[in-house]
């Protein structure tokens, strides 16, 4: 398999791991916090990942890119000096950041939170868990920059061991406190999802010790190589800063897209369905799209992340090397890759929305609960598409235009999110972010097609090819629930939901593995027989 397959498995995997653990622990999180304590959660950590992007600025991604490109010219000491420069200048946005979030807190609560008379959550409450979430701002914008410069060596584990560990931690620590706090003190939901905000703090500190040991490793090699080198660029630092800059800039836009459209939801879904009259159903109804539901759907865009991750350094050194057979073929299977495992993932989960939830979260009011997930879904095919179109963009050098992309994608988030709720209820904030995510991806592919007159046959072929497969993935299901509903009553039990969603995962995904395997599909995109699938199924 090529590098960028490798590397993509590698943090794919570790995003994958950790993306599942963070859907694993919310169904007993769920049990001890509620509805409420979802969307209070939600609220906490929707302004903290935009402030976790802006304090960044984008850099970790951008440094990268930045040694990956400087590397591939020989000169290993410019990218070691950008690096230190890069940890001091995290170090002091990290505090801006977290003095900003702190302070601004009950001024955010404020606006989230229109009405405190007919709703379960008030200003305070959304005020503290802020502030018990801003502390993490301290740590992980300059521990971020160490998995970046990891990476701009083409070395993804130390960012995939550092997720996990991280993601590992802070769970442990969000039902250890949580538990001790509702069920043995019999403290408030409140208080117990202040404390589960605060794990950011406490997994990040996990994430940086995993890190320092990997750097006492490889310090050593990376030293030699820098010693080794027979020439240097000898660039200015403040010019090191304006080429980082200007990678850096379209990152944090990129990294902050899904939070940014959460956010309009914050500042509008609970009006909007004030004003149509469904109020009483607002905890339920954005704690089912922003938070419990989130958590389903953005599992699938884990291979997209771990795509982004591996392919811009790879890309960058295809690209400055100018060798452009080689350029089309990594941007190809960038795609096919997302394609051949995202499209039957949002359609089986689509398929499957309501047994999903239920057996996850719990069976109350899952006629609203998993029509939402149904149609929230397939919108992770586009979040998926504009993480590599962005990456892509990215590493040839057009990572400008990602800036447009997303600024058209929320402003048409902005402009239609309240209309769309009036007219279809919750399910309209789906909607609001299909569009906006879908305007941002068509304007990305087409950017791609111009920039480099990108040929998009292959992919389109095999896309359809996908699609077909799909659909005999989606007749397996239909059959599977129609079977299994003769003797299970899986839209009321949560035991028959568990049953039922089994059943069509491994029904539903044989179905689609067996057609992509037979077809070699998957050895086509991927470059190389999957050996696993060999033992499985022999063609």
């Amino acid at each position: 398999m090529s590098n960028i397959v490798r590397g993509t498995m590698l943090l794919t995997g570790a995003t994958f791991l950790s993306k599942f653990l963070g859907m694993i622990y919310v169904i007993p999180f769920n049990e001890l916090v509620g509805e409420t304590g979802g969307t209070l959660f939600s609220f906490a950590y929707t302004p903290y990942n935009i402030l976790i992007s802006v304090s960044t600025i984008g850099v970790p991604l951008a440094v990268s890119k930045f040694v990956s490109k400087y590397n591939a010219l020989g000169d290993y000491e410019t990218g070691m000096r950008m690096f230190k420069a890069g940890i001091m200048l995290m170090a002091v946005t990290g505090l801006l950041a977290f003095l900003a979030l702190f302070f601004s807190a009950e001024l955010l609560a404020g606006y989230m939170i229109t009405d405190e008379d007919k709703g379960n959550i008030v200003v305070a409450d959304v005020t503290m868990v802020i502030r018990m979430v801003s502390f993490a701002l301290l740590i992980i914008p300059a521990m971020s920059i160490v998995r970046g410069f990891f990476q701009g060596y083409q070395s993804m584990g130390p960012t995939a061991a550092s997720q996990v560990v991280e993601q590992i931690v802070r769970i442990g620590f969000i039902l250890l406190t949580s538990f001790i706090i509702v069920k043995v003190i019999d403290g408030t939901i409140v208080t117990a999802v202040g404390f589960a905000t605060f794990a950011a703090f406490v997994g990040a500190l996990a994430s940086c010790a995993v890190l320092f040991v990997y750097w006492r490793k490889r310090n050593a090699l990376i030293r030699k190589n820098v010693e080794q080198q027979k020439h240097t660029h000898d660039i200015p630092t403040k010019e090191l800063f304006a080429e980082l800059f200007r990678y850096a800039g379209p990152f944090v836009l990129v990294g902050v897209a899904i939070p940014l459209y959460q956010l309009v939801d914050q500042f509008t879904v609970e009006r909007a369905m004030t004003a149509i009259g469904q109020k009483d159903l607002f905890d339920t109804a954005y704690a089912a799209i922003n938070y419990y539901g989130h958590k389903l759907v953005i599992i699938p865009v884990t291979i997209s992340t771990g795509m982004s991750l591996a392919i811009i350094p790879a890309l960058t050194k295809t690209f400055t090397q100018q060798n452009r057979a080689l350029l089309i073929q990594q941007i190809n299977q960038a795609l096919q890759i997302v394609l051949v495992l995202v499209v039957p993932a949002v359609i089986g989960l689509s398929m499957l929305s309501g047994v999903a939830y239920g057996a996850l979260f719990g069976m109350e009011n899952i006629n609203v609960t998993g029509s939402l997930l149904g149609w929230y879904a397939p919108v992770a095919l586009l979040f998926a598409l504009f993480t590599v179109t962005a990456a892509i963009l990215q590493g040839i050098n057009e990572q400008q235009f990602a800036v447009i992309s997303l600024s058209a994608g929320v402003l048409m988030k902005v402009l239609f999110n309240i209309q769309l709720i009036h007219t279809f209820g919750a399910k309209g904030a789906v909607f609001g972010t299909a569009l906006a995510t879908g305007t941002a991806v068509a304007l990305n592919l087409w950017r791609i097609k111009s920039a480099i007159q990108f040929p998009f046959k292959q992919t389109f072929k095999r896309f359809l090819l996908i699609c077909i497969f799909s659909v005999f993935m989606v007749i397996a299901i239909v059959i599977t629930k129609a079977l299994f509903g003769t003797f299970l009553s899986y839209e009321e039990s949560r035991g028959a939901a568990v049953v039922m969603l089994t059943a069509g995962v491994m029904i539903g995904g044989a179905v689609y593995l067996w057609f992509s395997y037979q077809s070699t599909l998957l050895e086509r995109v991927l470059g190389d027989r999957v050996r696993i699938v060999d033992r499985i199924f022999r063609r």
